[in-house]
C-alpha cells in the first residue's frame, strides 16, 4: 500500500451538459474550492500535479456524438499519465474533478501497473450507452452519466479503446457499485443499491464488498467517488442530487474501511459544483470527509 498522497487536480467539466445555454457546468472550480476549504493542508500530500483547465465546446466535435468526446480523450491521456507517474512513485493518487469522466483517465493510468478493479461508488448507475439510450441523431450523449459504460467497454471506440490498455478499462467481473438510486438495468456487476445501504449498514455493505474483491482476487482497485451518492439534503450542490443518499459520517466508514483494506490504490472525487454553492457552506463538510478518509497516508511535504 502507498505510504503518501499525491494530490492530482482535474479542473474540467467536459463530460457534462450546459446547465443554461452558453453557460459551463462549474464542476472545473472544485479543486481549488476543495484545497482551498483545507484538504490540501489536512493532507499534506507529498506531491501536487496540477494539470490544465481544458476548454468546454458548446458545439458537436468532429466524428463524435459525445459532447466534448475529441478533448475528453486528449485529457483522458493526459490523466492516466498522471495517475501512472503517482502509482509508479508509490504514491496514493486522489484525483479532485471535474465531473464522473475523469474516471477513464483514472483507470487508464492505474490499469498501466497491471489488472485493476473498479468501485463505483456513486448515486446513479452512469451507464447510458447506444445500446441502452437513444439520445436521438441532434443531441451529444453526456460522458459522466455514461462513465461506468464507457469504462466497461461500451461506447464509442474514441472513448473506450485506449493506447496500452485496449479495450476495456475494467471488465464488468471487476465492478462493484455501490449507491446508486436507479432501477434501470446496469451491467451483470456486484451491485449495492442506495436502498441495499440503508438496509444493511455502511459497516456490513463494506465488509461484503471487501469480500467480493477478496473472491474475485483483486489487491488492485481503483475507487471512484461520485459525491451525489450523498443524500440531497446534506450535500446538494451537484449536478443531479437526490435521495435517499449517505451522510457525511457514513461515507467517511465507507471511505475509511474500503481504503484500509489495502486494496484501493487510488480515488477520484467528482462532481461537486462550487457555483451551486454560492455561500461555499458544502466545501469544508467535503474536504473534512475526504482528510479523514486518507488520513493515514498524510505526510510531510517534499520540498525543493
Amino acid at each position: 500500500m502507498a505510504t503518501a498522497v499525491e494530490l492530482i487536480t482535474a479542473p474540467w467539466n467536459l463530460g457534462l451538459r450546459p446547465p443554461a445555454p452558453a453557460h459551463e457546468p462549474g464542476t472545473w472550480r472544485a479543486p481549488r474550492t476543495l484545497r482551498a476549504a483545507g484538504l490540501e493542508t489536512r493532507l499534506r500530500p507529498a506531491r501536487v500535479t496540477e494539470l490544465d483547465r481544458p476548454p468546454y465546446d458548446f458545439d458537436p466535435q468532429p466524428a463524435t456524438r459525445i459532447r466534448n468526446g475529441v478533448t475528453i480523450r486528449e485529457h483522458t491521456l493526459r490523466l492516466g499519465e498522471a495517475v501512472r507517474a503517482a502509482l509508479a512513485a508509490d504514491r496514493f493518487p486522489l484525483v479532485l474533478g471535474g465531473d464522473c469522466s475523469i474516471l477513464l483517465g483514472c483507470l487508464l493510468g492505474a490499469r498501466h501497473h497491471g489488472r485493476c478493479g473498479l468501485v463505483h461508488l456513486d448515486g446513479h448507475s452512469d451507464f447510458r450507452h447506444p445500446g441502452n439510450s437513444d439520445t436521438g441523431a441532434s443531441a451529444l450523449g453526456s460522458a459522466a452519466g455514461m462513465d461506468l459504460a464507457l469504462a466497461t467497454g461500451r461506447g464509442e471506440l474514441l472513448l473506450t479503446h485506449w493506447p496500452v490498455v485496449g479495450l476495456p478499462l475494467v471488465t464488468d467481473e471487476d465492478v462493484v457499485q455501490i449507491g446508486d438510486r436507479e432501477d434501470e438495468a446496469i451491467p451483470p456487476v456486484a451491485r449495492f443499491t442506495a436502498r441495499d445501504v440503508q438496509r444493511i449498514g455502511v459497516t456490513e455493505l463494506a465488509e461484503r464488498v471487501v469480500h467480493r474483491l477478496q473472491w474475485r482476487g483483486l489487491d488492485r482497485v481503483w475507487l471512484h467517488l461520485d459525491l451525489d451518492v450523498l443524500d440531497e439534503r446534506v450535500l446538494p450542490a451537484v449536478d443531479t442530487p437526490g435521495r435517499p443518499g449517505l451522510d457525511f459520517p457514513q461515507l467517511v466508514e465507507l471511505l475509511q474501511i474500503l481504503v484500509g483494506s489495502g486494496r484501493v490504490v487510488g480515488l477520484d472525487a467528482a462532481i461537486y459544483d462550487p457555483d451551486l454553492d454560492p455561500d461555499g457552506a458544502y466545501a469544508a463538510p467535503i474536504a473534512d470527509c475526504l482528510a479523514s478518509a486518507l488520513a493515514p497516508l498524510a505526510t510531510t511535504p517534499v520540498r525543493g
